[in-house]
Protein backbone atom coordinates (compact mmCIF):
# COMPACT_ATOMS: atom_id res chain seq x y z
CA UNK A 1 0.00 0.00 0.00
CA UNK A 2 2.76 2.60 0.82
CA UNK A 3 4.83 1.85 -2.14
CA UNK A 4 1.36 2.08 -4.60
CA UNK A 5 0.80 5.91 -1.99
CA UNK A 6 4.19 7.00 -3.09
CA UNK A 7 3.86 6.15 -7.10
CA UNK A 8 0.39 7.70 -6.85
CA UNK A 9 2.22 10.81 -6.14
CA UNK A 10 4.52 11.66 -9.20
CA UNK A 11 5.70 14.81 -7.52
CA UNK A 12 6.81 13.25 -4.00
CA UNK A 13 8.31 10.53 -6.37
CA UNK A 14 10.78 12.77 -8.61
CA UNK A 15 11.57 14.41 -5.12
CA UNK A 16 12.50 11.62 -3.57
CA UNK A 17 14.39 9.89 -6.31
CA UNK A 18 16.21 13.21 -7.30
CA UNK A 19 17.48 13.19 -3.79
CA UNK A 20 19.03 9.72 -3.80
CA UNK A 21 20.52 10.50 -7.38
CA UNK A 22 22.15 13.95 -5.60
CA UNK A 23 23.76 11.61 -2.39
CA UNK A 24 25.06 8.75 -5.27
CA UNK A 25 26.34 11.49 -7.21
CA UNK A 26 28.37 13.34 -3.90
CA UNK A 27 29.10 9.70 -2.55
CA UNK A 28 30.28 8.57 -6.03
CA UNK A 29 33.01 12.10 -6.86
CA UNK A 30 33.94 11.38 -3.27
CA UNK A 31 34.73 8.05 -3.97
CA UNK A 32 36.39 9.07 -7.39
CA UNK A 33 38.75 11.48 -5.48
CA UNK A 34 40.14 9.06 -3.13
CA UNK A 35 41.03 7.19 -6.15
CA UNK A 36 42.66 10.36 -7.83
CA UNK A 37 44.23 10.47 -4.35
CA UNK A 38 45.54 7.11 -4.15
CA UNK A 39 47.05 7.47 -7.63
CA UNK A 40 48.78 10.62 -7.65
CA UNK A 41 50.49 9.21 -4.37
CA UNK A 42 51.89 6.18 -6.02
CA UNK A 43 52.72 8.54 -8.97
CA UNK A 44 54.68 10.65 -6.93
CA UNK A 45 56.61 7.78 -4.84
CA UNK A 46 57.35 6.15 -8.42
CA UNK A 47 58.93 9.72 -9.95
CA UNK A 48 60.95 9.65 -6.62
CA UNK A 49 62.30 6.44 -6.41
CA UNK A 50 63.10 6.79 -10.80
CA UNK A 51 64.63 9.98 -10.12
CA UNK A 52 62.43 10.48 -13.23
CA UNK A 53 61.63 14.29 -14.15
CA UNK A 54 59.02 13.57 -16.71
CA UNK A 55 57.21 11.67 -14.14
CA UNK A 56 57.77 14.36 -11.71
CA UNK A 57 55.72 16.78 -14.47
CA UNK A 58 52.97 14.09 -14.97
CA UNK A 59 52.28 13.96 -11.23
CA UNK A 60 52.40 17.94 -11.01
CA UNK A 61 49.58 18.01 -13.48
CA UNK A 62 47.59 15.38 -12.05
CA UNK A 63 47.83 17.81 -8.57
CA UNK A 64 46.22 20.64 -10.16
CA UNK A 65 43.59 18.43 -11.75
CA UNK A 66 42.81 17.10 -8.52
CA UNK A 67 42.76 20.40 -7.28
CA UNK A 68 40.17 21.68 -9.17
CA UNK A 69 37.97 18.47 -8.59
CA UNK A 70 38.64 18.91 -4.99
CA UNK A 71 37.69 22.30 -5.49
CA UNK A 72 34.58 21.76 -7.10
CA UNK A 73 33.11 19.38 -4.86
CA UNK A 74 33.62 21.78 -1.71
CA UNK A 75 31.54 24.05 -3.86
CA UNK A 76 28.71 21.18 -3.80
CA UNK A 77 29.69 21.10 0.08
CA UNK A 78 28.36 24.36 0.62
CA UNK A 79 24.77 23.82 -0.67
CA UNK A 80 23.72 23.30 2.68
CA UNK A 81 20.95 25.58 3.59
CA UNK A 82 17.43 24.50 3.99
CA UNK A 83 16.62 25.42 0.05
CA UNK A 84 19.37 25.05 -1.81
CA UNK A 85 18.18 21.88 -3.54
CA UNK A 86 15.56 22.82 -4.73
CA UNK A 87 14.16 24.10 -8.24
CA UNK A 88 14.68 28.12 -8.60
CA UNK A 89 12.23 31.15 -9.62
CA UNK A 90 13.87 33.79 -11.35
CA UNK A 91 12.64 37.17 -12.19
CA UNK A 92 13.90 39.74 -13.87
CA UNK A 93 12.80 43.53 -14.29
CA UNK A 94 15.09 46.33 -15.80
CA UNK A 95 15.41 49.51 -14.16
CA UNK A 96 14.83 52.94 -15.40
CA UNK A 97 16.20 54.06 -19.13
CA UNK A 98 13.59 52.64 -21.41
CA UNK A 99 14.55 50.56 -24.20
CA UNK A 100 18.24 49.93 -22.59
CA UNK A 101 17.60 48.59 -19.69
CA UNK A 102 14.82 46.48 -21.37
CA UNK A 103 17.72 45.32 -23.54
CA UNK A 104 20.27 44.54 -21.03
CA UNK A 105 17.56 42.20 -19.03
CA UNK A 106 16.84 40.13 -22.38
CA UNK A 107 20.71 39.95 -22.19
CA UNK A 108 20.92 38.86 -17.91
CA UNK A 109 17.85 36.00 -19.55
CA UNK A 110 19.95 34.96 -22.23
CA UNK A 111 22.98 34.25 -19.56
CA UNK A 112 21.02 32.51 -17.01
CA UNK A 113 19.10 30.39 -19.64
CA UNK A 114 23.01 29.47 -20.96
CA UNK A 115 24.20 28.81 -17.98
CA UNK A 116 20.97 26.61 -16.71
CA UNK A 117 21.36 24.59 -19.80
CA UNK A 118 25.20 23.95 -19.16
CA UNK A 119 24.04 22.38 -15.98
CA UNK A 120 21.46 20.11 -17.57
CA UNK A 121 18.76 22.07 -16.04
CA UNK A 122 15.46 22.24 -17.30
CA UNK A 123 13.94 25.86 -18.03
CA UNK A 124 10.51 27.02 -18.23
CA UNK A 125 8.74 30.89 -19.21
CA UNK A 126 6.41 31.30 -16.79
CA UNK A 127 5.13 35.09 -17.22
CA UNK A 128 6.76 37.44 -20.00
CA UNK A 129 6.36 40.48 -21.26
CA UNK A 130 8.26 42.01 -23.77
CA UNK A 131 9.75 45.75 -23.78
CA UNK A 132 8.31 48.43 -26.19
CA UNK A 133 10.81 48.60 -28.64
CA UNK A 134 13.87 45.71 -27.64
CA UNK A 135 14.62 43.46 -24.68
CA UNK A 136 11.74 42.79 -21.75
CA UNK A 137 9.86 44.18 -19.01
CA UNK A 138 9.74 41.44 -16.67
CA UNK A 139 10.23 37.92 -16.67
CA UNK A 140 9.55 34.70 -14.52
CA UNK A 141 11.39 31.59 -14.90
CA UNK A 142 10.52 28.48 -13.13
CA UNK A 143 14.97 26.45 -13.30
CA UNK A 144 14.10 23.28 -12.49
CA UNK A 145 17.78 21.11 -11.85
CA UNK A 146 19.17 19.79 -8.37
CA UNK A 147 20.88 22.65 -6.02
CA UNK A 148 19.70 24.98 -8.58
CA UNK A 149 18.10 27.89 -5.93
CA UNK A 150 21.83 26.83 -4.11
CA UNK A 151 24.00 27.87 -7.03
CA UNK A 152 21.07 31.02 -8.43
CA UNK A 153 20.83 32.87 -5.05
CA UNK A 154 24.51 34.58 -5.95
CA UNK A 155 22.38 36.36 -8.64
CA UNK A 156 20.09 38.11 -6.30
CA UNK A 157 20.60 41.83 -6.86
CA UNK A 158 21.05 44.45 -8.89
CA UNK A 159 23.26 44.14 -12.22
CA UNK A 160 25.03 46.70 -13.68
CA UNK A 161 25.97 47.47 -17.50
CA UNK A 162 28.36 49.66 -18.65
CA UNK A 163 28.29 49.55 -22.58
CA UNK A 164 28.34 51.71 -25.88
CA UNK A 165 24.69 51.83 -26.41
CA UNK A 166 23.57 50.18 -29.94
CA UNK A 167 20.94 51.85 -29.82
CA UNK A 168 22.47 55.53 -29.60
CA UNK A 169 23.31 56.95 -32.83
CA UNK A 170 25.81 59.14 -31.55
CA UNK A 171 27.97 56.39 -30.29
CA UNK A 172 27.83 57.08 -26.49
CA UNK A 173 28.35 54.56 -23.61
CA UNK A 174 25.47 54.15 -21.21
CA UNK A 175 24.99 52.43 -18.10
CA UNK A 176 21.44 50.20 -17.78
CA UNK A 177 20.33 48.69 -15.00
CA UNK A 178 18.72 45.37 -13.98
CA UNK A 179 17.33 43.43 -10.85
CA UNK A 180 17.40 39.81 -10.34
CA UNK A 181 15.17 38.31 -7.95
CA UNK A 182 15.51 34.31 -7.18
CA UNK A 183 13.44 32.58 -4.51
CA UNK A 184 13.44 28.83 -4.07
CA UNK A 185 10.45 27.05 -5.45
CA UNK A 186 8.60 25.50 -2.13
CA UNK A 187 6.77 22.35 -1.71
CA UNK A 188 3.28 22.13 -2.10
CA UNK A 189 3.60 20.52 1.84
CA UNK A 190 4.33 23.49 2.97
CA UNK A 191 1.92 25.18 5.07
CA UNK A 192 1.46 28.73 3.82
CA UNK A 193 -2.45 30.07 5.18
CA UNK A 194 -4.18 31.30 2.02
CA UNK A 195 -7.95 33.24 1.88
CA UNK A 196 -9.57 33.47 -0.23
CA UNK A 197 -10.88 36.97 0.50
CA UNK A 198 -7.64 38.14 0.03
CA UNK A 199 -7.07 37.33 -3.43
CA UNK A 200 -7.80 39.29 -5.90
CA UNK A 201 -7.34 37.37 -9.32
CA UNK A 202 -7.53 38.83 -12.90
CA UNK A 203 -7.14 37.00 -16.52
CA UNK A 204 -5.95 38.75 -19.46
CA UNK A 205 -4.79 37.77 -23.22
CA UNK A 206 -1.43 35.85 -23.20
CA UNK A 207 1.46 37.68 -24.38
CA UNK A 208 5.31 36.90 -24.79
CA UNK A 209 7.98 36.74 -27.41
CA UNK A 210 6.35 34.93 -29.79
CA UNK A 211 4.99 31.34 -30.70
CA UNK A 212 2.41 28.64 -31.46
CA UNK A 213 2.63 28.17 -27.11
CA UNK A 214 0.93 31.83 -27.13
CA UNK A 215 -2.99 31.70 -26.24
CA UNK A 216 -5.30 33.94 -28.28
CA UNK A 217 -7.55 33.53 -25.11
CA UNK A 218 -7.83 35.10 -21.85
CA UNK A 219 -6.05 32.31 -20.10
CA UNK A 220 -2.84 34.21 -18.42
CA UNK A 221 -3.61 34.77 -14.60
CA UNK A 222 -2.72 37.70 -12.24
CA UNK A 223 -3.20 36.64 -8.37
CA UNK A 224 -2.40 40.11 -6.07
CA UNK A 225 -2.25 39.30 -2.22
CA UNK A 226 -4.47 41.91 -0.77
CA UNK A 227 -3.11 42.30 2.76
CA UNK A 228 0.49 42.40 1.64
CA UNK A 229 0.19 43.38 -2.24
CA UNK A 230 2.49 40.48 -3.82
CA UNK A 231 1.33 40.44 -7.47
CA UNK A 232 2.33 37.14 -9.24
CA UNK A 233 1.15 36.46 -12.70
CA UNK A 234 1.64 33.23 -14.94
CA UNK A 235 0.72 32.51 -18.70
CA UNK A 236 2.78 29.60 -19.46
CA UNK A 237 0.01 27.09 -19.28
CA UNK A 238 -2.63 26.57 -21.88
CA UNK A 239 -5.83 26.83 -19.42
CA UNK A 240 -7.07 29.69 -17.52
CA UNK A 241 -7.25 26.92 -13.77
CA UNK A 242 -3.47 25.74 -14.81
CA UNK A 243 -2.19 29.15 -14.68
CA UNK A 244 -3.79 29.67 -11.69
CA UNK A 245 -2.26 26.81 -10.26
CA UNK A 246 0.95 27.90 -10.94
CA UNK A 247 0.75 31.26 -10.14
CA UNK A 248 -0.81 30.17 -6.35
CA UNK A 249 2.26 27.66 -6.28
CA UNK A 250 4.70 30.83 -6.36
CA UNK A 251 2.65 32.99 -4.43
CA UNK A 252 2.70 30.48 -1.87
CA UNK A 253 6.48 30.31 -1.87
CA UNK A 254 6.19 33.96 -1.74
CA UNK A 255 4.82 34.19 1.43
CA UNK A 256 6.35 31.41 3.07
CA UNK A 257 9.35 33.20 2.21
CA UNK A 258 8.15 36.41 3.76
CA UNK A 259 7.19 34.91 7.09
CA UNK A 260 11.03 33.48 7.03
CA UNK A 261 12.00 37.23 6.62
CA UNK A 262 10.02 38.47 9.26
CA UNK A 263 10.93 35.39 12.04
CA UNK A 264 14.84 36.46 10.55
CA UNK A 265 15.05 39.55 9.54
CA UNK A 266 18.58 40.22 11.13
CA UNK A 267 20.05 37.53 8.70
CA UNK A 268 18.14 37.90 5.68
CA UNK A 269 18.44 34.19 5.08
CA UNK A 270 16.58 34.11 1.79
CA UNK A 271 15.86 37.45 0.07
CA UNK A 272 18.64 39.66 1.61
CA UNK A 273 18.36 43.52 1.32
CA UNK A 274 16.43 44.90 -1.03
CA UNK A 275 17.58 48.11 -2.89
CA UNK A 276 16.59 50.44 -5.39
CA UNK A 277 17.52 49.17 -9.28
CA UNK A 278 20.14 51.97 -9.74
CA UNK A 279 23.27 53.89 -8.90
CA UNK A 280 24.89 52.05 -5.71
CA UNK A 281 23.18 49.43 -4.99
CA UNK A 282 24.68 47.20 -8.00
CA UNK A 283 26.18 43.65 -6.68
CA UNK A 284 27.76 43.23 -10.20
CA UNK A 285 29.42 45.20 -12.89
CA UNK A 286 29.28 44.05 -16.54
CA UNK A 287 32.06 46.57 -18.56
CA UNK A 288 32.02 46.19 -22.33
CA UNK A 289 33.19 50.16 -23.17
CA UNK A 290 36.03 51.42 -22.32
CA UNK A 291 37.46 47.83 -21.25
CA UNK A 292 36.59 44.44 -20.63
CA UNK A 293 35.24 43.48 -17.19
CA UNK A 294 33.01 41.57 -14.73
CA UNK A 295 33.12 42.01 -10.86
CA UNK A 296 31.29 41.08 -8.17
CA UNK A 297 31.07 44.17 -5.36
CA UNK A 298 30.37 42.14 -2.50
CA UNK A 299 33.46 39.25 -3.01
CA UNK A 300 35.49 41.06 -5.15
CA UNK A 301 35.68 38.39 -7.65
CA UNK A 302 36.67 39.82 -11.16
CA UNK A 303 37.06 38.26 -14.99
CA UNK A 304 38.58 39.63 -17.99
CA UNK A 305 36.02 38.42 -20.53
CA UNK A 306 32.79 39.68 -20.05
CA UNK A 307 31.46 37.79 -23.54
CA UNK A 308 32.18 34.48 -21.81
CA UNK A 309 30.31 35.98 -18.44
CA UNK A 310 27.16 36.78 -20.27
CA UNK A 311 27.21 33.66 -22.26
CA UNK A 312 26.52 31.48 -19.29
CA UNK A 313 30.55 31.06 -17.31
CA UNK A 314 29.15 32.22 -13.83
CA UNK A 315 30.81 29.45 -12.09
CA UNK A 316 33.86 32.08 -10.37
CA UNK A 317 31.23 34.32 -9.24
CA UNK A 318 29.00 31.70 -7.74
CA UNK A 319 31.97 29.56 -5.83
CA UNK A 320 32.76 33.55 -4.93
CA UNK A 321 29.72 34.13 -3.42
CA UNK A 322 29.31 30.66 -1.36
CA UNK A 323 32.76 31.20 0.11
CA UNK A 324 31.94 35.05 0.90
CA UNK A 325 28.64 33.39 2.76
CA UNK A 326 30.71 30.91 4.59
CA UNK A 327 33.04 33.35 5.99
CA UNK A 328 30.39 35.81 7.10
CA UNK A 329 28.57 33.05 8.98
CA UNK A 330 31.76 31.97 10.35
CA UNK A 331 32.85 35.60 11.45
CA UNK A 332 29.47 35.79 13.36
Amino acid sequence: MAEAAFWDDPDGAQKVISEVNGLKSLTGRFQDLKSHVDDLIVACDLAQEADDHELFLEADDGSKGLQQEVDDFELELLLDGPYDKNNAILELHPGAGGTESQDWALILLRMYTRFAEKRGWKVETLDYLAGDEAGLKSVTLLIKGHNAYGYLKAEKGVHRLVRISPFDSSGRRHTSFASVDVIPEIDEDIEVEIRTEDLKVDTYRSTGAGGQHINTTDSAVRVTHIPTGIVVTCQSERSQIQNRAVAMKILAARLYEKKREEQEAALATLRGEQKDIGWGSQIRSYVFHPYSMVKDHRTGNEVGNVHAVVDGELDSFVSAYLRWQLQRRMSQ
